[in-house]
């Protein structure tokens, strides 16, 4: 009984340390695959800053991992019936303790950031990481590309 709480001790705490790293939506932050990939520049002028939460995303394999742990050790609860009724509880309580762990660890803070474009007057809103300081009325660079689109300083 010992071994199995430990084992799932364990295990539930690797889960937890994988599940925790979340990619960047920084700007300032770049994935390997968009090294030496064309951005096109464009400038603006931010017309407004709004705090936003980003909320974290589930993995279905933590999931699945906190509902096996739930169940080893909801089976060391009583004998035969109890037994089984403890692995299921512990399954289903497992699994929702891991689903609600997983989106509040890894929500975290961002801006919206609407930036009036001096080419053609058009307005755009991005959303990005909330590690550098961006104001109304600050005059920024427009990086965009592959789908991604990302506000700096000038």
């Amino acid at each position: 009984m010992k071994k199995g709480l430990l084992l799932a001790s364990a295990i539930s705490a690797v889960l937890l340390a994988t599940g925790c790293s979340t990619p960047s939506d920084s700007a300032v932050v770049y994935k390997r695959g968009q090294l030496q990939q064309p951005q096109v520049v464009e400038f603006g002028q931010i017309v407004s800053v709004q705090n936003v939460k980003v909320e974290g995303e589930q993995n279905q394999l933590l999931t699945l991992g906190g509902t096996a742990l739930g169940g080893v050790a909801g089976s060391s609860i009583g004998q035969g019936r109890g037994s089984a009724l403890g692995a299921i509880g512990g399954a289903m309580l497992g699994g929702l303790l891991s689903q609600s762990a997983q989106q509040g660890l890894g929500t975290k803070n961002a801006l919206e950031l609407t930036v009036r474009l001096d080419r053609d007057g058009r307005m755009v809103s991005i959303v990005q990481d909330a590690d550098i300081p961006l104001s109304p009325g600050q005059r920024v660079r427009i990086l965009s590309g592959n789908g991604t689109m990302r506000v700096v300083p000038l």
